[in-house]
């Protein structure tokens, strides 16, 4: 890892509704139109799992808890370092209302692999198929 190298602390959650899970696309930047778990920015002097909470009520207008830490994911983009720590997360209430994201699908273990994910979050995939199997 380049230390040099500015670093943004992000939150992602794996929003779990049975055998699915939820992702969202970009809607700006560099990579619109990839495919992602919602989260964002931790703040300074926020934890982790209180940035979660909020950014899911920013982005997609809706409550949730978080049930599991499962890993942080360390990944190297062109202009940052990324260091992403995911959750298992359960809808609590809201219709997951797209604020930022330019569209949103609830993926199984046969759709799952049909969207193109940022680098960071495709590493997780193949923890979530385990879980879907």
């Amino acid at each position: 890892m380049d230390t040099s190298r500015k670093t943004i602390n992000v939150v992602a959650a794996l929003i779990r509704e049975g055998k699915r899970v939820f992702a969202t696309a970009r809607g700006y930047g560099n990579y619109k139109g990839w495919w992602e778990f919602p989260g964002g920015k931790v703040e300074p002097g926020e934890s982790p799992e209180d940035a979660l909470v909020r950014e899911i009520r920013e982005e997609l207008d809706s409550e949730i808890s978080i049930d599991e830490y499962i890993s942080t994911i360390e990944y190297d983009y062109p202009e940052f370092h990324l260091s992403m720590r995911c959750y298992w997360c359960s809808l609590i209430s809201g219709d997951l209302v797209l604020k930022e994201a330019e569209d949103a699908k609830w993926l199984d273990f046969d759709t799952i692999d049909s969207v193109k994910w940022l680098p960071a979050d495709i590493t997780l995939i193949d923890e979530i198929k385990k879980r879907m199997a």
